[in-house]
């Protein structure tokens, strides 16, 4: 979980010396930039993300959705809208990052040839795109059985780069004195709008921040705060004042500091623990955009898509196939695209800082809502953290036309999706509610007709707990028939992350043979159809699934609108509808089970 924020050391100091921002590596210059990383990582990491934000626990589960649902009003009203808005809009930014970490991240370390070996140029770009493949190809085997070895290769990585650090600030130990913010003010005294400008390269040294926050709820926040305090935040200042020294003593280092810090000996085989912590740090990026998609579908703001678990034992390993070719087509488009991590670095952090900045905004809520902390104190603490956020931001959007667009285009467009498909599934509900009846009302009805019982057990989904399902009307009144156990199944996807499973299931029995179930499951919870029938025989309902038949709706969505905007919104909700995944595959339903009752709907 620290493979982010502990590679930025191969890119981040090299982007701050580009010669495109006119700040040379001058003995000024480069202690004002080490001040700037130093005081970055204590402000925006140690003590927003690790002390503050991490207190935002829901259940144990952290990242901006969890931390949307756990400050979110409980009546609708124009703060629910703002809340929910601005944090789906922060999730979807996420999803540029998710693609441009791999991309920055691999290159970044293969570019490490060129320092070792010149005319190897030429194959920088071909290496990493057979790097990237080789990852996203191998994500549907899991993390669990290599994940083994991730800790241990992270622990070699940033024990390296500490050492090649310590050598450096041996040799010139006047970097230490950076430590002092007066270098950093007197930074931007120097330079002015350029050095105004070096911030956004100074931000690629957080830009993990979110994904810790997010990867929260897989190990807790005391492994991280441990972590990150005894190990990581050492080795990486370590590196960067390295980084510093090195320019101090030759200003010709700023090219590629990093790996200029190794003697020639050790060129390749950093090259190599490079790579390897790269591809480590884009497979936690990768797995967050898949924890990030199954969050969004159970809570209602993505169509479902195929999930499939890689672990048994650990219920967060997942692989989404869609999304993982989704993720490499895009990734590779940008390393082809940009060609050189300098030109990448360019694109990056426009995302990452707007979802700072609703994540400190959210957080802010919490420290009222949640903390019950003083109006005085979350305010001072807010407007410290926001006026941070917003000088990083401010300076990332100077990338804007330098490729920042690209992840604010792909964040738009995933936000476009969410609200749509959010928006569409409020609607579709409430025509079907408006055109079913109470389940105690259809009863009344059957009671007093004659009608042909059957054999075995018909279970109806039905996305209203209270309603009759369509399927079981149209079943009664075309074929006269019901069967002799009848029961009407709603699975709930609650705004909470887990749901105990001696509490997920609530039973309604109205009349003999009808049963109304409500299955309720935490948006981190996997649904599955057969743990459901086990929770039912074991309260009693006995259900062979052998005798059972499971009824289903299909609604043919039509649009009437003619034109605007509504219109186009309706046809893009209608089109995800039909791209969804089936309701069988997602709950697990056999499909030898399932009767499907067609309906049309105008929307």
């Amino acid at each position: 979980m620290y493979g982010d924020i502990g590679t930025s050391p191969l890119y981040a100091l090299k982007e701050c010396f580009s010669p495109a921002h006119g700040v040379l590596p001058t003995h000024d210059n480069v202690l004002g930039v080490l001040s700037l990383v130093f005081w970055a990582l204590i402000i925006v990491i140690s003590i927003k993300y690790l002390i503050i934000v991490m207190r935002a626990d829901n259940e144990g589960e952290g990242g901006i959705l969890a931390l949307m649902e756990l400050v979110r009003p409980n009546k609708y009203g124009l703060n629910y809208i703002i809340i929910i808005s601005i944090g789906l809009f922060g999730a979807a930014l996420l999803y540029g990052d998710g693609i441009i970490t791999p991309a920055i991240s691999v290159l970044s370390a293969v570019e490490g040839l060129q320092i070792a070996t010149p005319h190897l140029e030429h194959y920088v770009i071909p290496i990493t795109v057979v790097i990237l493949f080789f990852l996203f190809y191998f994500q549907h085997r899991g993390t669990g059985k290599v994940g083994i070895v991730f800790g241990p290769i992270m622990i070699v990585w940033f024990l390296s780069i500490a050492g090649l650090g310590i050598a450096a600030i041996l040799n010139n130990p006047e970097v230490i004195l950076a430590l002092n913010p007066l270098y950093a003010y007197h930074f931007f005294l120097s330079n002015g709008f350029h050095g105004f400008v070096i911030l956004g390269s100074v931000f690629l040294v957080v830009t993990g921040g979110e994904a810790l926050y997010a990867d929260m709820g897989h190990f807790g926040p005391k492994p991280i705060r441990f972590a990150w305090f005894t190990i990581v935040l050492p080795c990486l200042l370590l590196n960067y004042f390295g980084q510093g020294a090195m320019m101090l003593q030759n200003p010709l280092a700023a090219k590629n500091p990093f790996y200029f810090l190794a003697p020639d000996w050790a060129l390749y085989p950093m090259v190599a623990i490079s790579t390897i912590a790269t591809v480590i740090a884009s497979q936690a990026l990768i797995s967050g955009a898949f924890s990030i998609t199954q969050q969004a579908i159970q809570l209602g703001y993505l169509p479902r898509v195929r999930i499939i678990h890689t672990s048994r034992e650990e219920r967060g390993q997942i692989y989404i196939p869609q999304l993982n070719w989704m993720l490499f087509i895009g990734t590779i488009w940008l390393v082809l695209s940009f060609r050189t991590s300098g030109n990448l670095a360019a694109a990056y952090g426009i995302a990452v800082t707007s979802t700072m900045v609703i994540t400190t905004i959210l957080a802010f809520i919490a420290m009222r809502k949640l903390w019950k902390w003083s109006i005085i104190f979350s305010v001072f603490i807010s407007l410290f953290f926001i006026t941070v956020d917003l000088a990083f931001w401010g300076a990332n959007l100077l990338k804007i036309l330098h490729g920042g667009w690209v992840p604010l285009a792909i964040g738009s467009m995933i936000y476009l999706i969410m609200t749509t498909w959010s928006w569409g599934r409020k609607k579709l509900l409430l025509k079907i509610e408006e055109e079913t009846q109470p389940i105690e009302k259809f009863i009344d009805e059957v009671m007093s007709v004659r009608v042909v019982s059957t054999p075995g057990t018909a279970i109806y989904m039905s996305s209203n707990p209270k309603g009759t399902p369509p399927a079981l009307v149209k079943n009664l009144k075309h074929n006269r028939v019901l069967h002799k156990q009848i029961i009407v199944l709603s699975i709930i996807f609650k705004k909470v992350p887990h749901i105990n499973e001696e509490d997920s299931i609530v039973i309604a029995n109205p009349t003999e043979g009808f049963y109304r179930v409500m299955a309720s499951y935490g948006f981190m919870d996997n649904a599955n159809m057969q743990q459901i029938i086990s929770l039912l025989n074991s309260k009693g309902i006995v259900i062979n699934i052998d005798k059972t038949t499971f009824f289903l709706g299909r609604e043919l969505l039509v649009v009437k609108d003619r034109n605007g905007f509504i219109r186009l919104r309706k046809k893009l909700f209608v089109l995800l509808s039909r791209n969804s995944q089936r309701v069988t595959e997602f709950f697990n339903i056999p499909n030898d089970r399932v009767f499907e009752v067609g309906s049309q709907i105008e929307l």
